[in-house]
């Protein structure tokens, strides 16, 4: 193990290219007052794991990787099920049934229309099987 700090934080925001957002919570008593006070600071991390927002991760100090970025994931602690990702998955699957039961209504109404032809191709055959069997 090296010498290099170590937090631990929730991811707030993923929106950048390989930055993450995040903000680390610390509580510690204050030396005049002996008050518990929490102080909570973001840092922009370097993102090679691909975070999402609301993952509990772990960030380790680095050389500088940008102006603003001088942190970087390390792992993942507790990745974090989102509940608008559930509900985006929901809607997904009830557009995907809706869609899925027009085509299944236009396919039965292209079945109707081809054995209506069907049955007027079949008539138009009998027909000239009569005539030709009527020749002869």
């Amino acid at each position: 193990m090296n010498k290099r700090r170590r937090l631990t934080g929730t991811v707030k925001s993923n929106q950048m290219d390989k930055t993450v957002t995040v903000e680390v919570t610390r509580t510690f008593q204050h030396p005049l007052y002996h008050k518990v006070v929490r102080s909570v600071k973001a840092y922009k991390v370097h993102d090679e794991i691909g975070c999402n927002v609301g993952d509990k991760v772990v960030i380790v100090e680095s050389a500088p990787v940008s102006k603003t970025v001088s942190w970087v994931v390390e792992s993942i602690v507790k990745v974090e099920i989102r509940k608008e990702s559930i509900e985006a998955v929901e809607e997904a699957i009830e557009q995907a049934e809706e869609l899925a039961a027009e085509e299944v209504a236009l396919l039965g109404e292209a079945a109707v229309v081809l054995e209506d032809s069907i049955e007027e191709e079949l008539e138009e055959i009998a027909e000239i099987v009569a005539d030709e069997e009527g020749a002869v």
